[in-house]
């Protein structure tokens, strides 16, 4: 008899009142695409998926990293929770939501594979990783923290705050470009070598400056051994890559569930393993909460109580299209553009070819433009003359950059267009 993985069958249990959904929020466009023999190319499927999102054609939209709109169908139901929470005002809120959290919060849970014990909702992937950042209590003076150039600013703050805090020395290290999986590895290998007093590193699953995915698992398993916790940011991960978090053995991490998961703004979560729980201060705004509970790990005051009861919404919409599905339509969509341009002279792509180091996001950098000003001049060259919206990033250690990141709306002829407009780019600023 085959094993099944715990996160199989809770993932599995979770998506059983699904089937069909996505077909019936479809009137009149016949059944559910079938997302078992959707390839990543098949056109006609995706068309069916992309006609689900109202979204602007004003631009080419290939920003699409900050955040994830709405589906027709969870935006049609996040408009019924506001219209009921604010119908119902403080009568549902004090009497009736905390039953419908609890089947959100148990649903959230079981499509991460872990238990509902070991989560809390958030407003976002920041507030989670900062109470565990500000929360994590084994730190002594004179002990090491790491950080990366391509971690997020936010969290980036919060870990220099340690130094104040904790009595730390925060240590930062540049990783490699071009990357490769191993190179990325032996680099926080060199790092915690060469300071062996690092008790502590922030590990971004998918970087919002460049797309470049690490080897978490790996180097989770290469601090633990030397008695390092890592905290991981998989803000930009859980949904655009196709993985079992279980599997990557974190402790501590903080995830958003309206950017892949296309939930309305202002939902994230906070996960810590239940044998980790005491690791993490509670928030003193939090009183005499119960010091064993993860949610006493964060005080997020009053949140969106709608934007909440619509998750289950936005997880039967994209459960229903599949996780492989969806990884791999995305990146096929990076690949179109990005490794026909990859010897183009002048232009670098900052995601390696590894299918294992990228997922949909991806940066590039003209050469010889490494300022934010720079970067800021080829997205508004690219959105004036060609009506491609993407944006600059700054903070990558060997220069800014301009990155491009696909939704599931968008479409091959999209791509195309700016596959198109790259090399004329290039031949008009590329420097040297």
């Amino acid at each position: 008899m085959p094993t099944i993985s715990r996160r199989a069958m809770m993932t599995a249990a979770a998506a059983l009142p699904v089937a069909g959904r996505l077909g019936a929020a479809m009137p009149g466009r016949g059944p559910a695409p079938d997302s078992r023999a959707a390839r990543p190319d098949d056109e006609a499927y995706w068309a069916k998926i992309a006609a689900q999102y109202d979204v602007s054609r004003d631009v080419i939209q290939l920003e699409n990293g900050n955040w994830g709109i709405m589906a027709k169908p969870v935006l049609a139901a996040y408009e019924r929770a506001v219209e009921r929470v604010n119908r119902e005002n403080s009568f549902y809120t004090r009497r009736g939501f905390a039953g419908d959290y609890r089947a959100v919060h148990q649903r959230v849970a079981a499509a991460l594979g872990v238990g509902a014990d070991e989560i809390a909702l958030t407003r976002n992937a920041t507030e989670a990783l900062q109470g565990l950042i500000d929360g994590y209590n084994k730190l002594r003076p004179g002990d090491a923290v790491l950080t990366a150039d391509l971690d997020y600013d936010s969290m980036l703050g919060c870990f220099d705050g340690l130094k104040a805090r904790r009595g730390v020395q925060v240590v930062r290290i540049a990783l490699p470009e071009p990357a490769t999986y191993q190179g990325v590895i032996d680099t926080y290998a060199r790092a915690f070598a060469a300071n062996p007093k690092i008790r502590l590193v922030l590990l971004t699953h998918l970087s919002h400056r460049t797309g470049l995915v690490i080897p978490v698992r790996e180097i989770v398993a290469m601090a633990r051994a030397r008695g390092i916790d890592a905290i991981v940011d998989a803000a930009h991960s859980w949904g655009q890559l196709d993985f079992d978090f279980a599997d990557l053995g974190v402790d501590f991490a903080g995830f958003n569930l309206h950017k892949w998961w296309g939930a309305p703004l202002g939902v994230g979560v906070l996960y810590l393993r239940k044998s980790r729980v005491r690791d993490i201060d509670p928030d003193p705004a939090n009183g005499e909460s119960d010091l064993d509970s993860v949610h006493a790990r964060v005080h997020t005051g009053t949140s969106d109580f709608a934007a909440m009861l619509t998750v289950p919404d936005a997880f039967d919409f994209q459960q229903a299209i599949g996780t492989p599905a969806r990884a791999a339509r995305l990146r096929y969509l990076r690949d179109r553009w990005a490794e026909p341009l990859r010897t183009l002279d002048g232009l670098q792509i900052l995601t390696p070819s590894d299918p294992r180091s990228h997922g949909g996001i991806t940066s590039f950098r003209i050469r010889g433009l490494v300022t934010p000003a720079d970067n800021i001049a080829v997205a508004k060259m690219l959105l004036d003359e060609f009506g491609i919206f993407t944006v600059h990033r700054t903070g990558v250690a060997a220069g800014a950059c301009v990155r491009v990141t696909p939704a599931l709306f968008t479409d091959p002829a999209q791509i195309d267009k700016l596959a198109a407009a790259l090399p004329q780019v290039v031949k008009r600023l590329a420097k040297g």
